[in-house]
């Protein structure tokens, strides 16, 4: 299996569908309805699931997104790879216009991350990473005509996480919209070990992409999500040194009878 040509077909999958996505942002059609978690759902989802999986059904990999069919574990459980996509990470950053969303592809070799895409449409800045080969950034990766695009060309522009230290404090980031007592009474505890800290609110997978570069110490989620929402950020933190782990210390694995995500924690390697 060539995890690179792999990588390359979802990195132009993203990019796809974030012009996808930033078509509906430009309007004020969003059509917003409630799922049935009462999360949001907007026609920029549903649209940016649509054109990623024009790309991905390619590879013949089995693919799973938060705005697809769920199939039975039944079914799952028999895959040795699989996609799994969050077409539009974000939904309520979208919705609020701040630019905090994300598309995210992550490739899955039975319960791990092997491979990262997370593009952010709006600065157009690209994170990608190989497991075996590390993590790495490259801004203004926009490009009219994909079918023509370079991709050793792309490579050799990327930048490798994480980026140099650089004098700042410890720093905490926490999501912009869903911040619990658990994760507040957590960082209370990390303000005693480590004195003054910083603490940033970000929206999205951009929390994960803030570790792999280096800007961010600690990532703390004590409340719901999805495996959709952290498994492309999974792959580029490990390819960038850091870690994710639940909560209690245990491994966070992947294609889990229930989709749901334990609470975790992601770190970066200091």
């Amino acid at each position: 299996m060539d995890i690179n040509k792999l990588i390359d077909t979802a990195i132009e999958a993203s990019i796809e569908a974030g012009k996808e996505i930033l078509k509906v942002y430009e309007t004020d059609d969003f059509r917003i309805v409630s799922k049935n978690d009462n999360s949001p759902l907007t026609k920029a989802d549903q649209n940016a699931h649509n054109k990623i999986v024009s790309f991905l059904e390619k590879t013949e990999i089995p693919i799973l997104s938060e705005e697809g069919k769920h199939l039975p574990y039944d079914e799952r459980k028999k895959w040795d790879y699989f996609w799994l996509v969050d077409p539009l990470d974000g939904t309520k950053e979208f919705i609020k216009r701040n630019g905090e969303f994300t598309v995210n592809i992550a490739l899955i070799k039975g319960t791990t991350p092997i491979a990262g895409i997370i593009y952010v449409p709006v600065t157009k800045v690209l994170y990608f990473a190989n497991s075996d080969k590390g993590a790495y950034k490259i801004e203004d990766i926009d490009s009219e005509d994909l079918h023509d695009f370079d991709f050793e060309v792309l490579r050799s522009n990327a930048v490798k996480l994480p980026v140099p230290d650089f004098e700042r404090p410890y720093t905490v980031v926490g999501s912009r919209s869903h911040m619990s007592e658990e994760t507040t009474q957590y960082i209370e505890k990390l303000k005693e070990e480590h004195g003054d800290i910083e603490m940033l609110s970000v929206g999205s997978s951009l929390k994960q992409c803030m570790i792999a570069e280096g800007k961010a110490d600690i990532y703390p989620r004590f409340g719901p999500t999805m495996e959709w929402d952290t498994g492309a950020g999974h792959a580029i933190i490990n390819a960038s040194g850091g870690s994710i782990t639940q909560a209690d210390g245990s491994p966070l694995i992947y294609n889990k009878k229930n989709l749901l995500n334990p609470y975790f924690i992601v770190k970066r390697n200091l």
